[in-house]
């Protein structure tokens, strides 16, 4: 049997032997250096008046009592100091730098690399190929280092995507970002379909694609409705954002339909070859009027903002006889909500 342990070289009380307090105290002091091992400084020179306790690396060219030690530990213990030789696999705090470190292959190496690499990150979540870095908490806190702080979002080529995803139960609802293209853009979704509300190119304009918009008008060349009827409209030379056209009208063409609730600028051009008295309304929902202009010869418009909601009609109320200009630059009703 050896008379010290394999790896801490620890001696152990044998058969017979005389103060075997000293052995188990030798024993108890290596291992008290050793455990939670903690290394002030690494020096060639040994301290005039070390603490009890304290642990040193010693350098390249030890003199003195630490003489022919280099690479050791010299541990201050009982007023003398003892020395340990590092085993592979040795790991230590060293005060000096803040650092924890690991002895391999002759040398003391960081524990963690000084710049961290990880090919995936879970943070009270599991990361996984596409997401690499994945956190789960109340929140996120990205502060500055000196003055300002950028959070940076790459992507190759300008046809792929850099963004923010808002989901709500793993199903996304909004993006903001470069989706496709090199314009921000805020695009929403009901879950399953995807629309651009706000788009802003790279020369700073601004682009609604999904606003509500719309300029009607009756085909043809001339219409004449008759007293106390409602007439409509057959087509659009601007649409978009949602509007139809809905029934159709006893003085021909159809019902606008409204696409969504808010707050309209809405603007009636009537052309008049003839009246006899004539005046024209727009009606809401044939139930009253927003509008409302004379009849007489020429050109006639008004416009009003109105609160409209989603479903709501919108149609000319006639009182009177008259011919009136048709086509996309005669009898129009121009929408847009703001």
């Amino acid at each position: 049997m050896a008379d010290t342990t394999t790896k801490l070289n620890l001696p152990f009380i044998l058969p017979s032997q005389a103060q075997k307090h000293v052995t188990h105290n030798e024993a108890l002091l290596t291992l008290d250096a050793l455990v939670h091992l903690a290394i002030l400084a690494e020096t060639s020179t040994p301290p005039v008046s070390p603490m009890e306790g304290v642990v040193f690396l010693i350098g390249t060219e030890p003199f003195g009592p630490w003489a022919g030690r280099r690479g050791q530990l010299a541990a201050w213990q009982d007023g003398a100091w003892a020395f340990l030789q590092p085993q592979d696999g040795w790991r230590a705090w060293f005060a000096s730098d803040l650092s924890l470190k690991v002895f391999s292959g002759g040398d003391w190496r960081n524990a963690l690399p000084a710049e961290a690499e990880f090919a995936r990150l879970g943070i009270a979540a599991s990361a996984d190929e596409t997401n690499r870095l994945a956190l789960s908490s109340p929140s996120s806190l990205f502060s500055h280092a000196g003055a300002g702080h950028q959070l940076k979002i790459n992507k190759a080529t300008g046809g792929d995507t850099a963004s923010l995803l808002f989901q709500s139960g793993w199903t996304g609802y909004a993006e903001l970002g470069l989706t496709g293209d090199n314009a921000l853009s805020l695009k929403v979704s009901d879950g399953s379909t995807w629309r651009t509300g706000l788009s802003l190119d790279p020369a700073g304009r601004v682009h609604r694609p999904n606003q509500p918009v719309a300029r009607a008008y009756r085909a043809g060349t001339t219409f004449a409705p008759a007293d106390n009827t409602r007439s409509g409209f057959t087509g659009f030379s601007l649409v978009q954002g949602g509007f139809q056209l809905a029934s159709a009208v006893p003085g021909g063409g159809n019902e606008i339909l409204v696409p969504a609730a808010g707050i309209y600028l809405i603007c009636l051009h009537v052309a008049v070859a003839t009246s006899s008295g004539h005046t024209t309304g727009l009606r809401v929902n044939d139930t009253s009027d927003l509008l409302t202009l004379p009849g007489s010869a020429g050109f006639q418009s008004a416009s009003t903002m109105a609160a409209l909601a989603a479903g709501d009609t919108l149609t000319l109320r006639h009182d009177g006889t008259a011919q009136l200009r048709a086509g996309p630059d005669g009898t129009t009703l121009s929408l847009a909500l703001l």
